[in-house]
């Protein structure tokens, strides 16, 4: 016997299938604000729109314009018409919340989770962004730690299905959950469709796993693809790089996407040890990755979305 639920989990999966069969095969390009904390949320979206990008990845971060619990009412009106007027897509919103050590620690996560998805709807009604967040943990205590990983992302299931926004956690090198089969572990035991993956090979990257067998294991119950680049130091620190100043072969890894009929968005990342620099300068960088990965996407035969612009 097969339960409900287990029916909605294979259905979440079935997309990617049906996209297959039609042949329609269509990713997006976008890249988030996370690396923008320091332009206003109009400049820096006019600005992707003006580069080329199709979406947006919003940061909800604490500290960032776009924290919901600092938006005013007239704020969230004036960005959702922001969002009409560029014609961006908002496939996913950038959050973190590390599970919670604490009772005290997990009721905040989940009050902040709770203000999140209903900014989702409310900026995005017809199709609200996915949210995009790290677990945290190390990787040495993911015995110790699954079981409140269960608990925790469990909760976050049932702040999902309230709102029916899908939330999504984010395998991360040196972290608790670091790999796909730990991953597949997590979402199995949590066990509800509104909770996916974020795909990010920056980090399988430094756990020592290719590319195509980590993308086929994690791409059925993925909802977006973050993408940087990655290395490790001789030290053994790890350090984060803007796409293509790593060894990832992009024009291999969108192939891949197209052989396996992913639809949805791919965003880069531009990491806060990118950020955090002096010196750094968004907009150039934001452009970089544009001239770095769009020609990649079409000399791979993607097909990108329309945008529409939604003005007055």
């Amino acid at each position: 016997m097969i339960s409900r639920r287990t029916l909605l989990m294979q259905s979440c999966a079935a997309p990617l299938l049906l996209h297959a069969a039609k042949g329609n095969t269509e990713i997006g390009f976008a890249t988030g604000t996370y690396g923008m904390k320091t332009m206003s949320t109009a400049d820096a979206l006019r600005t992707l729109a003006e580069i080329g990008y199709d979406g947006v990845e919003l940061c909800f971060i604490p500290g960032w314009p776009t924290d919901p619990a600092k938006l005013s009412a007239s704020d969230r009106k004036d960005l959702r018409k922001l969002i009409g007027d560029t014609g961006l897509a908002v496939p996913a919103i950038l959050e973190s919340i590390p599970y919670g050590t604490t009772p005290e620690k997990r009721a905040r996560n989940i009050e902040h989770l709770k203000m999140s998805v209903a900014l989702c709807n409310e900026l995005v009604p017809s199709n609200p962004p996915v949210v995009d967040s790290i677990l945290g943990g190390k990787s040495a205590d993911w015995e110790k730690v699954k079981g409140q990983l269960v608990d925790e992302v469990g909760e976050w299931g049932k702040v999902a299905d309230a709102a029916k926004v899908t939330v999504c956690f984010k395998a991360h090198a040196d972290q608790a959950v670091d790999s796909p089969e730990r991953s597949i572990w997590l979402l199995k035991q949590v066990n509800n469709p509104r909770i996916r993956f974020i795909y990010d090979y920056g980090h399988f990257f430094l756990e020592g796993f290719s590319l195509a067998d980590s993308l086929k294991q994690m791409l059925p119950y993925t909802a977006f693809i973050s993408v940087k680049d990655s290395a490790r130091t001789p030290d053994g620190k790890h350090v984060y790089l803007l796409p293509g100043d790593g060894k990832t072969d992009y024009l291999e890894y969108f192939r891949l996407l197209k052989e396996l009929h992913y639809n949805g968005y791919v965003g880069v990342e531009v990491s806060a040890l990118i950020h955090n620099k002096p010196g750094y300068e968004p907009v150039p960088t934001a452009r970089l990755c544009y001239e770095r990965l769009a020609p990649l996407m079409a000399k791979a035969n993607i097909k990108r979305p329309r945008r529409v612009t939604h003005k007055g």
